[in-house]
Protein backbone atom coordinates (compact mmCIF):
# COMPACT_ATOMS: atom_id res chain seq x y z
CA UNK A 1 0.00 0.00 0.00
CA UNK A 2 1.16 3.51 -0.74
CA UNK A 3 2.32 5.62 2.15
CA UNK A 4 2.24 9.36 2.64
CA UNK A 5 4.57 11.34 4.84
CA UNK A 6 4.08 14.66 6.57
CA UNK A 7 5.96 17.35 4.72
CA UNK A 8 5.86 21.07 4.18
CA UNK A 9 3.94 21.89 0.97
CA UNK A 10 4.80 24.77 -1.35
CA UNK A 11 2.28 27.06 0.35
CA UNK A 12 4.18 26.73 3.66
CA UNK A 13 1.42 24.84 5.49
CA UNK A 14 1.84 21.42 7.05
CA UNK A 15 0.50 18.46 5.12
CA UNK A 16 -0.82 15.66 7.33
CA UNK A 17 0.33 12.06 7.06
CA UNK A 18 -2.54 10.47 5.18
CA UNK A 19 -3.58 6.84 5.48
CA UNK A 20 -3.81 5.73 1.85
CA UNK A 21 -4.41 2.06 2.64
CA UNK A 22 -8.16 2.31 2.05
CA UNK A 23 -8.09 5.07 -0.56
CA UNK A 24 -10.40 4.63 -3.56
CA UNK A 25 -7.77 4.66 -6.31
CA UNK A 26 -8.96 5.36 -9.84
CA UNK A 27 -7.20 5.59 -13.19
CA UNK A 28 -6.03 9.01 -14.32
CA UNK A 29 -8.06 10.89 -16.90
CA UNK A 30 -8.99 8.91 -19.99
CA UNK A 31 -7.56 5.78 -18.40
CA UNK A 32 -4.33 6.25 -20.35
CA UNK A 33 -1.05 5.26 -18.75
CA UNK A 34 -0.33 3.84 -15.35
CA UNK A 35 -1.22 6.80 -13.14
CA UNK A 36 -3.83 6.35 -10.41
CA UNK A 37 -5.30 9.09 -8.26
CA UNK A 38 -7.30 9.17 -5.04
CA UNK A 39 -9.02 11.99 -3.17
CA UNK A 40 -8.25 11.72 0.55
CA UNK A 41 -9.13 14.21 3.27
CA UNK A 42 -9.09 17.19 0.90
CA UNK A 43 -5.82 16.19 -0.79
CA UNK A 44 -5.10 14.43 -4.08
CA UNK A 45 -2.76 11.43 -4.02
CA UNK A 46 -1.11 10.07 -7.17
CA UNK A 47 0.75 6.80 -7.59
CA UNK A 48 2.10 4.46 -10.26
CA UNK A 49 -0.59 1.86 -10.95
CA UNK A 50 1.89 -0.92 -11.69
CA UNK A 51 3.66 -0.32 -8.37
CA UNK A 52 0.82 0.34 -5.92
CA UNK A 53 2.97 -0.54 -2.89
CA UNK A 54 5.40 2.25 -3.78
CA UNK A 55 5.22 5.85 -2.63
CA UNK A 56 2.49 8.28 -3.59
CA UNK A 57 2.77 11.97 -4.34
CA UNK A 58 0.30 14.04 -2.33
CA UNK A 59 -0.91 17.40 -3.59
CA UNK A 60 -2.93 20.18 -1.98
CA UNK A 61 -5.78 21.27 -4.32
CA UNK A 62 -3.90 24.34 -5.65
CA UNK A 63 -0.76 22.27 -6.23
CA UNK A 64 -2.82 19.68 -8.13
CA UNK A 65 -4.40 22.33 -10.36
CA UNK A 66 -0.96 23.74 -11.15
CA UNK A 67 0.48 20.28 -11.85
CA UNK A 68 -2.39 19.33 -14.19
CA UNK A 69 -2.30 22.68 -15.98
CA UNK A 70 1.44 22.37 -16.60
CA UNK A 71 1.14 18.74 -17.69
CA UNK A 72 -1.52 19.73 -20.23
CA UNK A 73 0.84 22.39 -21.55
CA UNK A 74 3.61 19.78 -21.89
CA UNK A 75 5.76 21.68 -19.36
CA UNK A 76 7.46 18.45 -18.31
CA UNK A 77 9.88 16.50 -20.51
CA UNK A 78 8.59 13.14 -21.74
CA UNK A 79 11.76 11.36 -20.63
CA UNK A 80 14.29 12.18 -17.93
CA UNK A 81 17.60 13.68 -18.87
Amino acid sequence: MAKSMTERPADGGVRPALDLANAAWQPGSRGIGDVQIAFVEGFIAMRHGRAPAGPALVFAPMEWRTFVRNARRFEFPATPG
